[in-house]
């Protein structure tokens, strides 16, 4: 039986549990942590001698203290050191939350991305909250957002239900990117009364001309069960992990597929996708079992 002195050793013992473990989740894993997740997979209709490491940045959501310029300089300087064959970032540079201390302009994190470098270049998709935090781009319902001025401004590509073919050592191969799945919010002053997506993949599959692998830039994972088997790999973010991942699963995905594709590698039918958990936070500066990731993928 348990004394009124134990009692409340327990209890303060159990307070500084949870205070320990928030200011974990609040401050150390979001704003310490950096991760770097490797895959290695030789994917489905992978042309035979083509080695390709692919470098991938997600989710960055630029806002002070969590994403400052100089940390997003910083990641970039960590991922240029890892040496990528091709860089893509998956979208979602914009804040995408209200508890911050100074928002990030647009022209300021897509100058500290300029200084990521690979031989065969940086390539870029806008996210749902590029879309969302730009009214004017509501208002007109498509076009371009400030996202994409800012990367084109500071020479990254954006790939809008666009495809590029590049080489390695005289292999090809695709990069084919989707526009925002989420893109426009509903709303009597847009006058649209549920979310639209800007995305068109057969359109952009159509614009592949050769039997060369794809690499298909989704930023929503959820696209996946209509991406054909002539799609090598599917690289996405937008889930973070969940932000809280416990034992594999996390509570709250934005997916309407749930944990399907919250994170990591998954295989359906022999079609691969890699879901990022992403570098930073939406909706609450919180993430635990899931630290900010820069991932690396080789293959072949």
């Amino acid at each position: 039986m348990i004394t009124r002195r134990g009692f409340f050793k327990v209890l303060g013992g159990s307070v500084a549990g949870v205070m320990s473990l928030g200011g974990y989740a609040f401050a150390y894993e979001p704003l310490a942590r950096l991760a770097i997740t490797r895959y290695r997979l030789t994917p489905p209709g992978w042309t035979p001698g083509l080695k390709l490491r692919v470098i991938a940045l997600a989710d960055l959501h630029a806002c002070e203290p969590w994403m400052s310029t100089s940390r997003i300089a910083a990641i970039c300087h960590r991922a240029n050191e890892l040496e990528g064959d091709v860089t893509v970032l998956l979208g979602d540079y914009a804040a995408g939350m209200n508890m911050v201390t100074q928002y990030v302009h647009s022209s300021q994190w897509s100058k500290a991305l300029s200084t990521l470098q690979a031989p065969l270049g940086v390539h870029a998709v806008m996210g749902n909250h590029d879309w969302w935090e730009d009214r004017t781009a509501q208002k007109n319902g498509g076009m371009e957002t400030f996202g994409h001025r800012a990367l084109a401004d500071v020479g990254i590509p954006v790939y809008g239900n666009r495809a590029v073919r590049l080489e390695k050592d005289g292999r090809g191969f695709w990069l084919a990117g989707l526009e925002d799945q989420l893109a426009l919010l509903p709303g009597r002053k847009w006058g649209r009364t549920q979310m639209l997506g800007l995305d068109d993949l057969e359109g952009t599959m159509a614009q592949v001309t050769d039997d060369a692998p794809v690499i298909l830039l989704p930023h929503e994972p959820d696209v996946f069960p209509r991406v054909p088997e002539r799609v090598s790999l599917t690289l996405s973010g937008h889930t973070h992990g969940g932000q809280i991942r416990l034992l594999g699963r996390s509570p709250i995905v934005p997916s309407r597929y749930g944990n399907r594709y919250a994170y990591g590698h998954m295989i359906e039918e022999g079609r691969n996708i890699i879901v990022s958990g992403g570098l930073g936070c939406s909706i609450a500066p919180v993430r635990f079992g899931v630290p900010p990731e820069i991932v690396v993928i080789d293959l072949g």
